[in-house]
C-alpha cells in the first residue's frame, strides 16, 4: 500500500486544472496519513518495550538479589597472639546467630578478649573474657538458640557458648576440637537444645590445634585457663 501511494503518478492531461490537481493531492495526503499513523503507533509501542523496560520507575535487579545476598556465607578472620584463624559463617542455616556474631565483629567487641577455656580433644572457647578474667562489658541481648538447624558439632565447627539456659548465648563462642555429637540438638527441652553451630574453620585449624595443646590451670575462678594468655587482637570480615 505504501509503495502504491508513493509511486502514483499524476497524468497532466487528466488533471489540467490546478484546483482539481490540488484536490487530488489532498486526497492522496489524507490516504497516506490514515495508512501511516497506525504503523507509527505500533512502531513506537514496540520501541518503548525495547528501549524503556523500566517505565514503572524501578531498576531491574541483577542476579544477586537482596534475598540471595542475605544467604551468602561470610568469611571472618580471627587474629590471635598464636596465629590467624579464618572461619566461614553459615548465613543460610544460622541467620540470627551469624548476624549476632557479625554485629560483635563490626563494632570491634572481640578485640582484647581471650581464648580463656581450652580443653584438648573437646573445644577452645573465647570471645567474652579479658586477660584479667573479667567479662567484657557492653554485650548485646541473648539470642534464640538455632541448634535445630541441622548443623553438627563436628571438629572444626564454630558454635555458641551459653549458660544452662538454652537461649542465653551472647558473644562467647567455641571451636570444636573433636566431633562432639553430644552437643547437638535432640529436642526442645533444657537438656535437648544443644549448642548452635553457625560456622566452620576453613583455614588455620593448625592454630586451633596449637591452642588446644597449651598448658592450662585455674585462674580467676575459672578452670582450664591457658597459663600464657591467648589474646584475640583483631576480628574482621574478609
Amino acid at each position: 500500500m505504501i509503495n502504491m501511494i508513493f509511486n502514483h503518478q499524476i497524468p497532466a492531461s487528466i488533471y489540467p486544472d490546478k484546483s482539481v490537481e490540488s484536490a487530488y493531492l489532498l486526497t492522496i495526503g489524507l490516504l497516506m496519513y490514515r495508512t501511516l499513523l497506525p504503523l507509527a503507533v505500533v512502531s513506537l509501542a514496540i520501541l518503548s518495550l525495547v528501549f524503556f523496560p523500566t517505565l514503572k520507575g524501578t531498576e531491574p535487579m541483577n542476579e544477586t538479589t537482596a534475598e540471595n545476598a542475605a544467604t551468602e556465607n561470610v568469611n571472618v578472620l580471627i587474629e590471635t597472639t598464636m596465629g590467624n584463624i579464618t572461619i566461614e559463617l553459615d548465613i543460610k542455616n544460622a541467620p540470627n546467630t551469624s548476624a549476632n556474631f557479625l554485629a560483635y565483629v563490626d563494632d570491634g567487641y572481640f578485640v582484647d578478649t581471650t581464648f580463656h577455656r581450652v580443653i584438648p580433644n573437646f573445644m577452645v572457647q573465647g570471645g567474652g573474657i579479658t586477660a584479667d578474667m573479667r567479662d567484657k562489658p557492653s554485650k548485646r541481648a541473648p539470642i534464640e538458640n538455632e541448634a535445630k538447624n541441622g548443623l553438627k558439632n563436628d571438629r572444626g565447627t564454630l558454635a555458641m557458648a551459653r549458660t544452662g539456659d538454652p537461649h542465653s548465648a551472647t558473644s562467647q563462642f567455641f571451636i570444636n576440637h573433636a566431633d562432639n555429637g553430644f552437643l547437638n540438638f535432640t529436642a526442645e527441652s533444657m537438656q535437648g537444645w544443644g549448642y548452635a553451630v553457625f560456622g566452620k574453620v576453613i583455614k588455620g585449624m593448625d592454630i586451633v590445634d596449637s591452642i588446644a595443646e597449651v598448658a592450662t590451670g585455674d585462674k580467676g575462678g575459672h578452670q582450664n585457663v591457658p597459663l600464657e594468655t591467648i589474646t584475640i587482637t583483631a576480628v574482621s570480615r574478609l
